[in-house]
Order: structure tokens, then sequence, then C-alpha cells
């Protein structure tokens, strides 16, 4: 048993509580390795911003268990060497399926865990999220649980279609099952397709497609029902379309991609949104980078050369969504 606090890690209790009453949210970064470790702990390093450290179930057996345990308390230590006095690190297991899956992540050091049953039925979903919080709740580890279903394709997990969050079962869920924080669906979705073309409009000028907007009438109803309480987002990269392009230009193939406009971000992060989840545009920045590398230089075989461009593309996107979207420079010691 390795408890989170031996790393210098801190759970999300009182970063949300922060959150909600500033106005702004946590960004939880997802991250498969060293490059993209690097980058969020220096982005937030720098801009003195609490950050969650996400770890999907398929990075965490990429990444092994053990590793990600040393891996976190070096990024502590590492966010000291930057300058950091009192780092605001979370390691976060985000959407843990399964009781085993949470437990093993409470006892190997995390210090927040995710259970999404939200594919289950409601009563079901209760009695899941319930255990998890049992257990990890003595151990001072923070649960968030869903309550909705967010369309998508993000490692294992996948939805052909959304089903929004119905404010009227939240506090029932909240109440029963004790979770810290919770998941909604609003229209947010997972992957760099979070709609389709028939979804979309396309803009006259320029072709581009334009994503329907966020259902700010059910945050806006759960947040009347849940007054106060941690709501996050899932699925909620903006996929830039310079990376997009650059990516397209390059000889890759993504057609049709595009994210959550970032002005609506911005809405979300003011209210009672106090964590949102970016996954994909950093996948988007690392790609586009070894693309360009490799173009520019196709005899180059030294990872370092490629990975280290994109890590400063990270670190450069990272930057950007702490100080304009989310809001969250600032607001760590």
């Amino acid at each position: 048993m390795v408890n989170f606090k031996e790393l210098g890690l801190v759970n999300t209790r009182e970063m949300f509580a922060k959150a909600i009453k500033g106005g702004y949210a946590i960004p939880a970064f997802n991250f498969n390795n060293m490059e993209q470790l690097q980058a969020i702990v220096k982005a937030s390093a720098e801009t003195k911003s609490p950050v969650i450290l996400q770890v999907s179930k398929g990075a965490r057996n990429y990444a092994n268990q053990t590793l990600l345990r040393y891996m976190a308390q070096g990024a502590v230590e590492y966010a000291k060497e930057l300058g950091w006095e009192k780092p605001e690190i979370v390691l976060h297991l985000d959407h843990g399926d399964s009781f085993e899956l949470c437990k093993s992540c409470v006892d190997f050091g995390f210090s927040s865990v995710m259970i999404d049953a939200s594919s289950l039925p409601y009563e079901e979903n209760i009695a899941l999220t319930k255990k998890v919080v049992e257990y990890a709740h003595q151990y001072d580890v923070t649960v968030e649980a869903e309550l909705g279903v967010l369309a998508g394709v993000e490692d294992e997990v996948s939805s052909a279609v959304s089903h929004y969050t119905k404010p009227e079962e939240v506090v029932d869920f909240a109440t029963r099952t004790g979770c810290d924080s919770l998941a909604i669906s609003i229209g947010t979705s997972h992957g760099a397709y979070k709609f389709t073309p028939e979804q979309c409009t396309r803009d006259p000028k320029t072709g581009k497609l334009v994503p329907p907007p966020l259902a700010f009438d059910v945050l806006d109803a759960v947040m009347e029902q849940l007054p106060g309480f941690p709501i996050v987002l899932h699925g909620s990269s903006s996929v830039p379309q310079e990376y997009v392009d650059m990516i397209n230009n390059l000889g890759g193939k993504l057609p049709d991609a595009v994210g959550i406009p970032e002005e609506q971000l911005r809405k979300a992060a003011a209210s009672a949104v106090c964590k949102i989840n970016i996954d994909s545009d950093s996948r988007l920045a690392f790609t586009a980078a070894v693309r360009k590398v490799l173009s520019e230089k196709p005899g180059e075989f030294d990872p370092r050369k490629y990975c280290g461009v994109a890590r400063d593309f990270m670190e450069d996107l990272y930057k950007h969504k702490i100080v304009n979207v989310l809001g969250s420079d600032g607001k760590a010691e």
C-alpha cells in the first residue's frame, strides 16, 4: 500500500472548492509517456496552475503501474526544481471501469480515481460507485463518478451515441454514492471526431465544420439541483485546426476532425465546472510535431530530436489552455 501523500501528491477536494469559488477550472491532462508528463509539469509550474495528471486504464497498462508511481513522484520533484515550492499535483485514474481497478490505483498511490459506471443501469451505477467511494475515502482518495453517457472513442471507452445527464437524478445520485465530483454529459464527446459532419454546419468562408453548441441548459439545471458541487466535463479537446492541417498536409488523414470551441469551454469554466479533461489535443500536437520533423529531416532517427519538438508543441498547448481557456494560472502557490 502506497499512500499518495508519501509521493507529494494532493487530492482534488480543496482545489475543486477553490475553483468553484474562483470561477475557473482545473486542467486534467491525460499522459501516456515521459514527454507529455514533462510538458504538463513545466507548463503548470511556470503558470502556477494546479493540475491533474490523468491516466486511463490503457495508459496504465502501457506505462506499468510501478513506473507510474515513480513518475508521479518525479513529477512533484521536477516541479519543485522548476521553482514551484508547493506543487498542487493530482494523479487521477480516468474512466476506471471496475472496483478492482480503482482499488489497485488507490493502493498504488493515486490520489483520485474515477469510477465510470455510466453505461450500467442507474441503480447498478449507484451501487458500484458507492463501493469505490467507501474504499477510497478510507485513504483520503477522492472519487469522480459519471451520470450520462458521452459519445466518441477514447482508449477502451466508446459509445456510438450520447445521453444527456438527467438533472432530476443528480441529487439522489450524489447523496447515495458520496462521490466527490460528478462528470456530466452536455454534448462533449471523446476523441478527435466529436461530431459528424451532419451534426455541424459549415463556415461558408473557410469550409470548416462548425460544431453544435453545448447544452448549457442541462448544466444550469444540474447546478440548480447541486449548488456548489464539483462538476466535470470529459471529451473537451478543441481539436486545434493548425495541428489537424499540419498532420493532413504532411501525409496524415484526419478528415473532418472537429472539437469543442474554446469560447464554450471558457463559459463552462466560469461556472460550477471545475475540472475539464483534455487528451486529444496533446495527441494531435505530438503527432503534428513528429510529422513535421521527419518530413523536414527524413534521415532523422534519433527519437530525442522529434520527441523533443513534440514536447515543446505540447508545452505551448498546455500553457494556452491554462491561461486562455481554463483561467487556472496563478491559482497555486
